[in-house]
This record gives structure tokens, C-alpha cells and sequence, in this order.
């Protein structure tokens, strides 16, 4: 099983950006514990501050796996073009957030892409891209 996690902007800089919120680890160093947990399943990685080079990652994650892991960070809140670029491939998306959102400020509390995403989870640190890859194992097991 291929899964793609995808990070929008300001997560390059998980480790040092407001620890207190986003914890104290690189989301590289993150990820190779994430590999471990996970030997079964290849995840690849990217990461963009950019909002077009997300797109076109979701829409190269639509044809190369079977699922997507998607943080859009503050395109979350914005980004009518990645909603629809969630809603143009057919391999589920999982929409991730380090914090619960909801319990932020008011302006974080509207998702513009959960709709067109199979679920939603956060608030779990970077435990919620754990819990991410077992939604979609799950979802792929129903196939």
C-alpha cells in the first residue's frame, strides 16, 4: 500500500514553530518513527508552503497511491482550489491536523476541505497521521 502524506504551509518548520502547540519534533524525524510503526506500507512526503504546488501534489497522489494524508495547514481554512483538487481524484483523503482545530480561534473552526475528504481527525499531535494511516488500512481492507 502506497500513501502519500502531503503538509501545507509552516509545517517545515515543526520543531521549532510554537513547540508548546506543535510539539518539539521535526515532522523528518516524525516520519522515520511513523516508518517504523508502518514497515508494510510505503509513505512518501512532501511538503509545500506553496498552495498550487499542493494541488498538483494531490492530483499526482490521485494516480500513485491509494491514499492520501493531507495537513493544508492554513489552506484548510481558505482554499477553495484544494477542495476541489481533493474532489478530482478518486483514492480517499484524510484531512489531519496537529491541534483541534475547533477549540482555536473562531476563523480555524471552518474547514473548506473537509467535505470532500473521507474523514477528519486532530487534535492528537502528530499522533493524528498514525491514526490517519490506520483509517486508511482500514478503508482499504473494506475494497
Amino acid at each position: 500500500m502506497n500513501i502519500n502524506i502531503i503538509n501545507g504551509p509552516n509545517l517545515n518548520l515543526l520543531g521549532v514553530r510554537e513547540p508548546e502547540k506543535y510539539g518539539h519534533s521535526s515532522f523528518e524525524s516524525y516520519l522515520e518513527v511513523l516508518r517504523g510503526q508502518f514497515p508494510e506500507i510505503v509513505l512518501g512526503y512532501f511538503q509545500s508552503n506553496v498552495e498550487g504546488e499542493i494541488i498538483n501534489e494531490i492530483q499526482r497522489s490521485g494516480i500513485s497511491s491509494e491514499g492520501v494524508i493531507l495537513n493544508a495547514g492554513g489552506y484548510t481554512h481558505t482554499s477553495v482550489a484544494i477542495h476541489d483538487a481533493i474532489t478530482s481524484i478518486k483514492v480517499p483523503v484524510i484531512e489531519v491536523h496537529i491541534t483541534n482545530i475547533h477549540a482555536r480561534e473562531e476563523f480555524r473552526h471552518r474547514s473548506l476541505i473537509a467535505g470532500s475528504c473521507r474523514g477528519s481527525i486532530a487534535g492528537f499531535g502528530l499522533d493524528s497521521y498514525r491514526l490517519a494511516v490506520e483509517a486508511l488500512k482500514e478503508i482499504q481492507k473494506l475494497k
